[in-house]
């Protein structure tokens, strides 16, 4: 199968790199010094569950010399998701599916605006991945797993060879009953860590222990819970404390990307966890203090950071 990654970060280049090495052909769209040094010394993983080296690799930072392929995933951060959309068009032919693993609930809407509903489909993974250099990833914790669907949830010809694709790269993946509740079980999870991670600016072990940080977790938690419920998602009755168990799981010093992010003055996911929060419970009527209290705090090293990146 004909595969480009578009964004090969923690997640993308992980990924990427495990279907790359069980023989398909992968095609890497990065940028600058990590784009020279896959083509150059190929793609380096560091992992809990094996190291390898993709060597050669392909990359580029232009999507038009690829041209049409079977599958891309969308590795970019979820603030990048929009215009990621614009840039891949030149890989998207008509039968082409394009496969989202970004945090919150914003990119299948966003890719459906963009590419139209019948080239999408939904997708989450379980990793704590991340660059710590030009080719190079490391994967630092969990079992790292993936989740796909059908928009509609019909279990079609394209999502099952998905899940072949993912499964002859020794890979965890399943096959949503409802991919809608299976984002937002997830969304539940990283947004409520990734809040609360980065005002305490504290690792898992930290937030986890300390009463008022756990409390605070599991608060905003319970917010999610109860806006997915108004708007018509369902989620499963215990998925505060499945995540929570989520969060005892994690090595001690983990962390999110979108704290990384905002602890090295980067741009970061925020408007894309915590605030999409803030703005869906406005859309839906309801009152998330927790997530608001998270947003409002975070909202100026956020802005800031967005005004260095121009």
């Amino acid at each position: 199968m004909r595969i480009a990654v578009f964004g090969t970060g923690g997640v993308g280049g992980f990924f990427g790199g495990r279907l790359a090495r069980s023989g398909e052909d992968v095609t890497f769209i990065a940028r600058g010094e990590h784009m020279r040094t896959i083509n150059d010394s190929g793609l380096k993983v560091d992992s809990t569950v094996g190291d390898f080296v993709v060597f050669p690799a392909k990359a580029t930072d232009y999507a038009g010399e690829v041209g049409e392929v079977d599958l891309v995933i969308v590795g970019v951060k979820a603030w990048q998701v929009p215009e990621a959309a614009r840039l891949m068009k030149p890989l998207v032919g008509p039968d082409t599916t394009v496969l989202p693993l970004q945090n919150g609930v914003d990119a299948v809407p966003q890719l459906v605006h963009e590419l139209g509903p019948e080239k999408v489909v939904g997708g989450l993974y379980r990793i704590v991945s991340f660059v710590v250099g030009p080719g190079h990833i490391k994967h630092a914790g969990f079992t790292p797993s993936i989740v796909i669907g059908e928009i509609d949830n019909q279990r079609t010809d394209r999502i099952t060879r998905i899940e072949h694709l993912f499964k002859q790269a020794g890979l965890d993946v399943t096959i949503a009953a409802d991919i809608q509740a299976a984002l937002w079980t997830k969304f539940l999870f990283i947004a409520s860590f990734s809040g609360v991670g980065a005002v305490a600016n504290a690792p898992a072990g930290v937030l986890r222990s300390d009463p008022k940080w756990r409390t605070q977790i599991i608060a905003a938690m319970k917010e999610i819970y109860e806006l997915a419920l108004a708007r018509g998602i369902k989620l499963p009755p215990n998925a505060v404390e499945a995540s929570m168990a989520a969060v005892d799981a994690l090595p001690d010093d983990g962390t999110s990307s979108m704290q990384r992010d905002i602890a090295a003055g980067r741009r970061s996911e925020l408007e894309s966890q915590n605030g999409a929060v803030v703005r869906l419970a406005r859309e839906s009527g309801i009152e998330v203090p927790t997530h608001t209290l998270i947003y409002e705090t975070l909202r100026p090293l956020e802005e800031k950071a967005r005004a260095a990146s121009r």
